[in-house]
């Protein structure tokens, strides 16, 4: 058993102080104190104590790609994502060639139960199932579409699908995975799809929206488009606070529209945590410079987000609580899932994040088990 301690721990949607949590692989129970003999002391030390960081779209970090495709990449992205309170993640995919994705996704299904640091929730497939106008950093010759054949050997794994409701044969896939998937999150993204076109796409199924605002059409009056639909729904949606692909002025825009149905993503790249220069995605050359990740012709290709930093900009650029904030990265992605984490809650996982004011990560534990410390 371990205690933490002289923490401010997030609970019930407050901050609650002079509280003990008790942990193993699971929260046990938060007490007014308790007897320190037999039981492990973590002193926070006046920090903050969370649910641990959920990241529903993130593609590499710590120099490993999901796309690699081997069992180094996936536990070198798990152990280097515990720096940054992330303590689960869906391990997210590009539009490659069918034998690319097939693979990184047999990878997933056979190693992600064995990494060592953040838990692998399961399979982000972003494309290929994507509008090629919208096609962003994803490679446009492999757009194709949307087809069941690609993820029926792994079914189970796939937690989530960003895909272009409006291309050819997208609305009888929809259909049928939210009728016999109930479990995988359909997502509109990379999509040119206009404001009823969106707002059919969600009466079939769609009920999230991936990175709003980035690599689909635009906001106008008179062509409110996908923006328009989901902040006139209560369909969900993730956004990269990193102030590269949003202004601040939108992080403020987009909180208070859509208050607890915001999710803040990182899509992070193999770069992320490591240093500037040239990587790789997707087979395409990247550069990466104070923060922006960019393709050769000045295409955004993800980000270097780190999950802690993206809860930093929201303190600072918007008018969210803590509480909101820390909530839009641990309970509402997790309640999105239907898994039981993302809250301090008896009997769910002990995947716990202690911070300081400046969301600097003190301390990451995974399953009770202490994954980083600083």
């Amino acid at each position: 058993m371990k205690a933490i301690i002289n923490g401010k721990i997030l609970l019930d949607d407050k901050v609650v102080e002079e509280k003990v949590l008790l942990f193993d692989n699971r929260i046990v129970n938060i007490v007014e104190e308790t007897d320190h003999e037999n039981v492990e002391i973590i002193d926070a030390k006046g920090a903050y104590v969370s649910a641990g960081f959920i990241d529903l779209h993130i593609h590499g970090s710590g120099g490993a790609d999901v796309m690699d495709a081997t069992p180094d990449a996936l536990e070198t992205i798990s152990s280097t994502l515990t720096q940054t309170g992330t303590t689960s993640f869906l391990a997210t995919t590009m539009t490659m060639s069918n034998k690319a994705i097939d693979k990184a996704l047999q990878n997933i299904q056979l190693h992600a139960g064995k990494v060592t640091g953040a838990h692998i929730l399961g399979i982000h497939l972003e494309g290929p199932f994507i509008n090629i106008s919208k096609h962003g950093a994803q490679d446009k010759d492999y757009v194709q579409s949307p087809n069941v054949s690609l993820i029926e050997n792994y079914i189970q794994e796939v937690k989530m699908i960003t895909l272009a409701p409006e291309i050819e044969g997208a609305e009888s896939f929809v259909k049928l995975l939210a009728k016999k998937y109930p479990h995988i999150i359909l997502s509109i993204g990379h999509s040119d799809a206009s404001y009823e076109e969106s707002q059919e796409s969600f009466a079939w199924g769609i009920s999230h929206a991936t990175h709003l605002f980035n690599a689909m059409n635009p906001y106008h009056h008179r062509k409110p488009g996908i923006v328009g639909a989901v902040f006139a729904s209560d369909v969900t949606c993730d956004i990269i606070a990193d102030l590269v692909h949003t202004h601040p002025s939108t992080l403020e825009l987009v909180q208070k529209v859509k208050k607890e149905k915001l999710i803040l993503i990182t899509d992070a790249m193999r770069a992320g945590c490591m240093k500037c220069g040239t990587y790789d995605l997707g087979g395409r050359s990247v550069e990466v410079n104070k923060g922006k990740a960019v393709l050769e012709d000045g295409t955004l290709a993800g980000s270097v987000l780190k999950m802690n930093d993206a809860l930093s900009n929201m303190r600072t650029h918007t008018s969210m609580s803590l509480v909101e904030i820390v909530n839009s990265v641990t309970k509402i992605p997790a309640r999105k899932l239907g898994i039981h984490k993302g809250e301090l809650r008896e009997g769910y996982d002990a995947d716990i994040v202690i911070f300081d004011e400046n969301f600097s990560i003190m301390s990451t534990i995974v399953s009770g088990e202490v994954k980083h410390k600083r």
